[in-house]
């Protein structure tokens, strides 16, 4: 089983803010995928469904960004996925606004998800989809990531969130991206 996990935060108030790109993602794939988010267990909303022979859990954690690591702890026991079978979605700041970049691991960096995501289940070998969304240098980070995106960014994004779920899509069919920047 694989589990694709897109961090953000719930609530209203927080769509189309850049720290819920993940969310975006975990969205777009479940209509690519033609499934709903039905199932609410584990702290998440989770859509279920099958691709390329793998059974293939959506999941938007009901956490709240920077306890993400509790809903993907919870995702492992239940449902008995392997950390190295969990790809991540999530923003990055530290990329050019709609770069998307693929790790098959690594360390948290500054990210407060992947570092919940990191203290929870003790691992760092799960996987990375990341998507750019810059930053302004004129505010407080926790301000930008939380500030709805402007119009023309928002169609940069979209086409990332794109870039994003095809890349997912290629992960759990096994096809080989490595380490990439798109």
């Amino acid at each position: 089983m694989i589990a694709v996990v897109g961090l953000g935060n719930i609530g209203n108030g927080f769509k189309n803010t850049y720290h819920n790109m993940g969310f975006m993602v975990a969205d777009e794939l479940a209509k690519r995928l033609n499934v709903k988010f039905d199932i609410d267990k584990c702290k998440a909303s989770i859509a279920k469904t099958e691709y390329e022979g793998e059974e293939v859990l959506i999941v938007k954690p009901k956490t709240y960004m920077n306890n993400s690591g509790i809903c993907v702890n919870e995702i492992m026991r239940k449902y008995k996925v392997k950390s190295y079978n969990i790809i991540v979605a999530v923003d990055d700041i530290d990329l050019e606004c709609g770069k998307v970049r693929y790790r098959q691991s690594g360390s948290s960096g500054t990210h407060n998800g992947l570092r919940s995501i990191v203290k929870e289940i003790g691992k760092e070998d799960f996987k990375r989809v990341k998507i750019g969304v810059g930053r302004d240098l004129s505010m407080r980070l926790d301000e930008y990531v939380l500030s709805h995106i402007d119009p023309y960014k928002l169609q940069i994004l979209k086409q990332s969130v794109d870039t994003a779920c095809e890349m997912i899509l290629d992960i759990i069919a096994k096809k080989s991206i490595g380490n990439e920047t798109k």
